[in-house]
């Protein structure tokens, strides 16, 4: 194994935990295998430390890694793999995806989830049984905006358990879908970072409550399962028929990131100075190609890319693959940076958003009362006005 590269203060971690750079490949692999099982083991570390063990199963192993990956592991991953290379060494063609989420808790541990509503909310139930019978299962309820709601814990039999899920289904008139608990878990804890600090304290013993369900650490990284689960399907082009799912079809981005783009193409279609209506519909397509790829870029392209993991991951347990296949698709080309501006499904889902929004402000500019009005206009206003005052 080669010594010539900096260390990165991950892989201290690694050779804490009992790794040695020296080991042969046989063992390097036996003991990074095993550390790509913990928590708490960071996966770019562990993506190094194989670039470096030259040997035919760990450009195996990257390959499980890459399944998945997305943007700095994904990019360590690569480099690892370009490492082997050098040395003549591929992944197999056809590299059977791993375990795409660490293990390390009890398998009976489990969860479900329901879809996310128009306001970008959702619940996730984990559950896990009790020594003493029965199960505890922790609530979460989940915001888009607002991160972690609410999170208690609660103690039932299996029978109140199951009645409780279906008063939920009935009163919510929504489906709870088994899940991963390990996804779940992720879930919660990453909408637990994403709350914000004045919130906090609603939630605050949410590490508390975890922990007596879970006992490693709080995941910070996901390799989303549908990207190995629906692998056959991403290669396709995701559909704009995925619009029409209730996922997509009442998804509303936030007014402030959309209403920009709205009022700039209100001002090229009022636009005095271009009055060839075909050169006003190519600057209104100008901002929308802009529009697209400043929404789908950044911190809101990564809250995107994550809202559709998800909802491809509920619509395949609630049997819909199809849909799932094509809203994993949307989600891997934004995790492979795609030109999303020539991806007809971006194009039709910022379009869509768009139009909402101008729809929305048009209605609105039509129920109230108009700030400005013409000569006549004033002048009937006035007339009525000294009628009433005559009658008083």
């Amino acid at each position: 194994m080669s010594h010539s590269r900096q260390i990165d203060p991950d892989d201290d971690r690694l050779v804490e935990a009992g790794f040695d750079p020296a080991l042969g490949p046989a063992d390097a692999l036996a003991k990074l295998r095993e550390l790509g099982e913990r928590a708490d083991m960071p996966p770019a570390a562990i993506a190094r430390a194989l670039g470096a063990v030259i040997d035919v199963e760990a450009a195996q192993m990257l390959a499980e890694m890459e399944a998945g990956a997305s943007g700095t592991l994904r990019r360590e991953i690569r480099r690892a793999l370009f490492r082997l290379k050098q040395h003549g060494i591929e992944p197999p063609a056809a590299a059977a995806p791993a375990a795409s989420i660490p293990r390390g808790d009890a398998t009976e541990i489990a969860a479900m989830l329901s879809p996310i509503d128009v306001e970008g909310a959702r619940i996730v139930w984990i559950v896990k049984p009790r020594m003493q019978g029965g199960v505890i299962r922790m609530w979460a309820l989940i915001s888009d905006s607002d991160g972690l709601v609410g999170a208690q814990n609660t103690g039932l039999t299996r029978r109140e358990l199951k009645s409780e899920r279906e008063e939920l289904e009935r009163r919510a008139n929504v489906k709870l879908v088994d899940a991963d608990w390990r996804v779940a878990d992720f879930i919660a804890c990453e909408a637990y970072r994403n709350t914000p600090a004045a919130r906090r304290g609603h939630v605050g013993n949410f590490l508390v409550l975890r922990a007596e369900m879970i006992s490693s650490p709080p995941p910070t990284e996901l390799v989303h399962p549908v990207y190995a689960e629906l692998a056959a399907e991403i290669v396709s082009e995701p559909s704009v028929e995925l619009l029409k799912e209730p996922e997509l079809l009442e998804w509303r981005l936030p007014d402030t990131l959309i209403k920009p783009y709205v009022e700039e193409i209100n001002r090229a279609g009022e636009s005095v100075i271009v009055l060839n209506p075909m050169h006003k519909q190519e600057r209104v397509n100008a901002v929308i190609d802009r529009a697209t790829a400043e929404i789908l870029a950044g911190d809101n392209g990564r809250r995107i890319r994550r809202r559709l993991e998800d909802i491809a991951y509920y619509m395949a347990r609630d049997k819909r693959r199809v849909q799932a296949g094509w809203a994993a698709a949307a989600a891997a080309r934004l995790r492979d940076d795609i030109d999303v501006t020539k991806v007809l499904f971006f194009q039709a889902l910022v379009r869509t958003q768009l139009g909402t929004v101008a729809a929305a402000e048009e209605q609105k500019a039509a129920e109230e009362p108009r700030l400005i009005m013409t000569p006549a206009e004033a002048m009937r206003a006035r007339e009525a006005r000294e009628a009433r005052t005559r009658r008083r």
